[in-house]
């Protein structure tokens, strides 16, 4: 009924409401917007150096979380494939980022290894967990980038993946009850994720059909794929934070936390979005 109380049993089980300034992370979110759009208008070059800024910052980020929780990340080698891996899908494509990332996992993991030390094993594996999460991935919207019709095809990675995010937030707040990963993020609820399906479900239909000229049942196919990624990108770096016992990477964006707790659902589905245009959805002029 209207204007009924919740139990306490179901105040418990609600998920939380979000907290952070609407205002001021919209902002922050147009201005990030905004400066991606004029870097892939000048030259995807220039995407490519303001992503690898992006990656470097990414990067930083985590290595000091884990750096605090007692891990040793080797920040030279981390910084180098942090570089290496978005210049070489701009350079060669997919097979050279690949390969960049097949040459640098090993370097890491005996950089770690050679140090010696206690927990080598573990932190060689959590260095390499980082590249391929991180430079790898990013590579991804290096890609994307490459085609004639390459700003279209990053607008739609980033639009699908905000509408998955935005739709999960907005239905969350408004009727979100029943929690979808309550030990990992308990503001995320099965209302929210409906609201993400949805959302992206429309966006990447209308993306796909206006924005690429492909067909639409390609935009659903990558709608249902990316809200799937979307969501798992979020929650894996929620569980990364949980486990190192934080709130967010850092305080770099006001309303937002780190660079990486912006980012990390796009990461995730940048991959994605690519394997499903590159098959799918002819490169426009």
């Amino acid at each position: 009924m209207t204007g009924q109380t919740p139990s306490a049993e179901e105040s418990a089980l609600a998920p939380p409401r979000a907290g952070r300034p609407l205002g001021v992370a919209t902002a922050v979110a147009l201005a990030l917007l905004a400066m991606l759009g004029i870097s892939l208008l000048i030259d995807p070059v220039v995407f490519t150096g303001l992503l690898i800024v992006a990656v470097i910052i990414g990067l930083l980020e985590v290595r000091k979380v884990l750096v605090a929780a007692g891990y040793s990340i080797p920040l030279p080698i981390l910084l180098m494939i942090g570089v290496l891996l978005p210049a070489a899908a701009y350079a060669d494509g997919p097979e050279a980022l690949v390969a960049a990332f097949v040459l640098g996992a090993p370097v890491m993991l005996l950089w770690r290894l050679v140090e010696a030390g206690s927990h080598a094993a573990r932190d060689a594996l959590a260095s390499v967990l980082v590249i391929a999460w991180i430079p790898l991935l990013a590579g991804f919207l290096v890609l994307l980038s490459l085609p004639e019709d390459g700003p279209a095809r990053v607008l739609t990675a980033v639009l699908v993946t905000a509408a998955s995010d935005t739709g999960g937030y907005l239905v969350g707040v408004l009727i979100g009850r029943h929690p979808m990963a309550p030990k990992v993020s308990p503001k995320k609820s099965w209302e929210g994720f409906a609201g993400s399906v949805i959302a992206c479900l429309i966006v990447a239909v209308l993306c796909v059909a206006l924005l690429l000229g492909g067909d639409w049942q390609v935009g659903l196919l990558l709608g249902a794929l990316a809200v799937v990624t979307a969501t798992v990108g979020d929650l894996g770096e929620s569980l990364i934070k949980r486990d190192l016992q934080i709130k967010d990477m850092s305080q770099l964006l006001p309303g937002h936390g780190g660079l990486l707790d912006r980012v990390d659902s796009l990461l995730v589905t940048a991959p994605v979005v690519w394997i499903v245009l590159t098959a799918w959805v002819t490169v426009t002029t």
